[in-house]
């Protein structure tokens, strides 16, 4: 079986938004992302697949969950689109190829922010990734689910971009606001 890489796309990959028990009944909320890239680093997915494989007698190895996060289409996403479907309002970004906001965006400027483009071969159109709506799922499901829902990989190079860019910005120090005095 194939096992799970960084920078793996893979389509249809659920979040569990919310769940409770009522009446002994249980209630999911999911969402549903028709593409996520994998961001947890190839050296422990390496070695989660080995430890996995080989049945060891010990499992620190093993991994519960894999960093995922999704890439939203690029023309819905500077419309502010991309999650409409959820009725979340989000920002527009300036279609106007000029504009500083736009311009950084695609060149990879905005730290929040990962644009990407790929080969004409590949079947998904140009795509950001927002760095702050990253999620777990579990390893195994995600393996499973990656044996029928594999899009493509980015290359070792750009997948180390990638997840260097993700861990700069998760470790970015938060500032109060300046207070007027």
């Amino acid at each position: 079986m194939n096992r799970i890489k960084q920078g793996d796309i893979i389509k249809n990959v659920s979040f569990i938004e919310s769940y409770r028990e009522q009446d002994g009944n249980i209630e999911v909320k999911r969402i549903v992302f028709p593409l996520i890239i994998v961001l947890t680093q190839d050296c422990d997915l390496t070695w989660d697949y080995e430890a996995r494989s080989n049945e060891n007698t010990y499992h620190d190895k093993y991994l519960m969950s894999v960093i995922v996060a999704p890439l939203y289409n690029y023309e819905h996403f500077i419309m502010g689109e991309h999650l409409s479907e959820l009725n979340r309002n989000m920002a527009t970004i300036s279609r106007n190829q000029t504009k500083t906001d736009n311009k950084n965006l695609r060149q990879n400027e905005t730290p929040r922010y990962h644009y990407l483009e790929f080969d004409s071969t590949i079947p998904i159109v140009n795509s950001v990734i927002d760095f702050k709506h990253y999620f777990t799922v579990n390893v195994e499901h995600l393996q499973e689910h990656k044996a029928d829902d594999y899009v493509c990989s980015v290359s070792e190079l750009f997948r180390e971009q990638i997840t260097q860019r993700f861990a700069n910005y998760l470790s970015r120090i938060g500032l109060p606001e300046p207070v007027a005095k």
